[in-house]
């Protein structure tokens, strides 16, 4: 058996699975093996599988063994494994170490690195995994790399005739499951002489 992935927030007394045979005598199941951390409990009569307590993400995923006895006589019995896996869930959004930067540039230098931002996010796998961007600002004049969140100019600046000081708002986004999460970097670059 192989039942549906359970969220790592499944709730104790939450059905898992119905195991049940094809037999023409009452049979009794029971867990025999595998479940040494106690996860689950199976009603002994209908084979109803459910949660016995709140599941811990690192001890997954669990195998465990489920027999069937003849309920008159002990030497007639089946047995089959459950294979039960569970989901991280997103729990955190990403988090920069500060939410304001200010950053110096000066005129008249072509493209250059400007900034590599570095979000935190305490999720594990996929739902840490990082990519950035620009919410909003001067898309003309800056882009960030999704992967290292390095933010460059794209062009030169003059301090003389055009604005000294650009406010660019940089997101870093997890791949989280069931949604993704964001947090935010507000970049002020100012223009020096």
């Amino acid at each position: 058996y192989r039942p549906a992935p359970l969220s790592e927030k499944t709730l104790p007394d939450t059905f898992v699975v119905h195991i049940s045979v094809l037999y023409k005598f009452p049979v009794t199941y029971s867990i025999v093996s595998g479940d040494g951390n106690g996860y689950f409990i199976i009603d002994p009569s209908t084979g109803i599988v459910k949660t016995r307590k709140n599941l811990k993400l690192e001890d997954f995923p669990v195998i465990f063994d489920v027999r069937a006895i003849d309920s008159s006589s002990a030497d007639i019995f089946n047995q089959v494994s459950v294979y039960v896996e569970v989901i991280d869930e997103n729990d955190f959004p990403p988090v920069f170490p500060s939410s304001l930067i200010e950053e110096r540039l000066e005129e008249n230098v072509s493209a250059t690195q400007i900034v590599q931002l570095k979000a935190q996010d305490n999720d594990t796998g996929r739902n840490g995994f990082l990519t950035y961007g620009i919410l909003s600002g001067d898309e003309q004049k800056f882009r960030i790399d999704e992967a290292t969140g390095i933010l460059y100019s794209t062009t030169s600046f003059d301090y003389e005739d055009e604005p000294r000081e650009y406010q660019v708002v940089i997101y870093a986004e997890d791949d989280g499951i069931p949604e993704k999460k964001r947090g935010y970097c507000t970049v002020v670059i100012k223009i020096i002489d």
